[in-house]
């Protein structure tokens, strides 16, 4: 099973989450005219479980997802719908703005 990396940072405007697939780290992606670097600056953080990203994801303000079972858990737990998300060369991303 992949490992997750969860990153998470105060702002003033909320909660900050980053969420990736560990494999997806320091890769770049590209759909059209649209790129995505999944940059360790932003992404890389702590290995956690599913239970701890769902807690993540449930305390966000905003909430940044790279890879397939980061986005999917987001969707499994209602966090995403599954039209909202983007794919970036068979890599799925999406973005949770709680408003």
């Amino acid at each position: 099973m992949t490992e997750l990396l969860l990153k998470e940072r105060e702002t003033p405007k909320g909660r900050l989450v980053s969420i990736c697939d560990a494999d997806v780290l320091g890769e770049e992606f590209e759909a059209g005219e649209v790129s995505l670097s999944v940059t360790p600056e932003f992404y890389d953080g702590e290995t956690a479980d599913e239970q701890r990203v769902v807690e993540s994801l449930a305390r966000c303000s905003v909430a940044n997802l790279v890879g397939s079972r980061a986005v999917g858990l987001a969707i499994e737990h209602g966090f995403v719908d599954e039209e909202n998300v983007l794919d970036f060369e068979g890599t799925r991303h999406a973005q949770l703005l709680w408003m």
